[in-house]
């Protein structure tokens, strides 16, 4: 099986999302292995980073590979002046792999254009956040066993936020009805609608955003308004807290309904929704491993019958 990069969802058939899903369920089953062993993946975080960091880290640990990198860019030789061009070529020398984030859009996919090895987009400014996307469609399919004909709402930061905006573009294969719950300084971009328009994705966009307004979703995937994307902090200031979900607004639910967060959470969802039966957004960023697993595999071309067929499973004692 051939490498790949895996720097926009955009790029992926639905045979081979559902591939991808089927390749984090094993590993679902069995995250220790030493299937990547003697392989060596490059971190290079240019913008900060918890959940993605840190789960791209562990995904490449418990395949037994060994990581390197930084957290900081101000640690790495940009604070000399060197260019994305020469540390991306330079790192391509000692590793197997590249998982990168960067605050400019498009640096991903000028990485992946130049690099000898490949590239994995950790998140490009506002544009996308493939591997995030990936966990959150392996999330959406556990909890509601099927992709298609769900109603997926999205709240808040829809201009910067680039989960949104990747899962907008995978779901694209398996009939979903958007709604766009946003003030208009954050609506979605003209480019997502237009997007949606092209591929007979319906979407509905509301200003409101309380009780009866959720009441039919299937999946409430919140996001926090960014500060950082923000030139203007007066702009951010007053938009900061207009969504903010309570315990009370979920009476109405749908059963199955679950609440998604690709995290951190500043002050839009409430603490005490945490032990509603609704909440999954902790869930969520545990299912990043797999998924991030799972793309691993795929960039360094190992197969979905390599995985189920590999017998370095390990057993965690946990």
């Amino acid at each position: 099986m051939e490498k790949h990069n895996f720097v926009t969802i955009a790029d992926l058939s639905k045979e081979k999302i559902l591939y991808l899903l089927q390749m984090a369920h094993e590993f679902e089953k069995h995250p220790n292995r030493e299937i990547l062993k003697g392989k060596v993946i490059a971190t290079l975080f240019f913008e900060p980073s918890t959940r993605t960091q840190l789960s791209f880290q562990t995904a490449a640990n418990r395949l037994g590979a060994r990581v390197i990198g930084f957290s900081d860019a101000k640690t790495s030789s940009t604070t000399k002046g060197e260019t994305l061009k020469d540390t991306i070529l330079m790192v391509s020398n000692y590793a197997d792999a590249i998982a990168m984030r960067h605050h400019i859009e498009g640096a991903a996919q000028y990485a992946s254009e130049i690099a000898p090895v490949p590239i994995i987009n950790a998140g490009d400014g506002a544009h996308m956040h493939p591997s995030q996307c990936l966990l959150d469609l392996y999330s959406i399919y556990k909890t509601q066993g099927t992709l298609k004909n769900l109603n997926i709402y999205l709240v808040g930061d829809l201009r910067y936020g680039r989960t949104v905006h990747s899962l907008i573009m995978a779901m694209r294969h398996f009939n979903p009805t958007f709604h766009f719950i946003a003030p208009k300084e954050l609506a979605m971009p003209d480019e997502y609608k237009l997007y949606c328009k092209k591929h007979n994705i319906l979407f509905q966009e509301h200003t409101a955003f309380n009780e009866k307004v959720i009441s039919d979703a299937d999946i409430l995937y919140m996001t926090r308004v960014q500060k950082e994307r923000f030139s203007d902090l007066m702009e951010y200031e007053k938009v900061k807290n207009v969504y903010r979900l309570t315990n009370e607004m979920l009476k109405t639910a749908k059963p199955n309904m679950k609440v998604m967060h690709p995290l951190p959470r500043i002050n839009e969802i409430a603490y005490d929704v945490d032990s509603n039966p609704h909440a999954y957004y902790i869930q969520q960023a545990k299912n990043g491993l797999y998924a991030r697993e799972a793309i691993f595999c795929y960039c360094l071309g190992i197969s979905l019958d390599d995985v189920k067929n590999d017998h370095t499973v390990i057993e965690s004692k946990y």
